[in-house]
């Protein structure tokens, strides 16, 4: 299972990024985000990184990229993750990736999803998902939540992780 993480911040730079000979120069991209704390995070942007919203980054942006913990990362400073996914923080707006059980709390119980007719599902390529989103990795955006343990919110939108072949 992915254990996602993410670091958010102010986007400070953008940079093409080359993983390999031979790749097509300018579809991978570095992008560098700080937070107020002044700490740095360089997260790798790849084809299959999922931007929420299919939102274009501008430097300045105040911005979220969730990555796996998981994940083998070179020790180098600053820290440079493999962006699984990555949303421009709006007011008013949450994002959150994460595992949701099959009573649709997320893995580490901050989170619990109510549904109505009206909650949008939809896959990574903007189609319609129409089973049951339980017990998978989800891209959850959301407004309001109550101060409950879990939180509990009825989300805008779910956009469900499947599992690349």
């Amino acid at each position: 299972m992915t254990t996602f993480r993410s670091f958010q911040g102010t986007l400070i730079m953008i940079n093409d990024f080359f993983t390999s000979t031979g790749e097509l120069i300018g579809c991978n991209k570095l992008m560098t985000v700080q937070n107020s704390e002044g700490d740095i995070v360089n997260f790798v942007i790849t084809p299959a990184t999922y931007f929420v919203n299919h939102a274009q980054m501008k430097i300045g942006y105040t911005v979220i990229g969730f990555y796996d913990a998981n994940a083998p990362v070179p020790l180098i400073f600053p820290p440079q993750y493999q962006a699984i996914v990555m949303s421009r923080l709006v007011p008013d707006i949450n994002v959150k990736v994460d595992y949701f059980d099959n009573q649709l709390v997320s893995s580490d119980g901050t989170l619990k999803l109510n549904l109505t007719p009206f909650t949008q599902i939809i896959l990574e390529n903007d189609q319609f998902f129409t089973n049951n989103p339980a017990n998978r990795n989800l891209i959850i955006v959301y407004g309001p939540t109550t101060r409950s343990i879990p939180a509990q919110t009825t989300p805008y939108q779910i956009i469900v992780i499947c599992p690349k072949v």
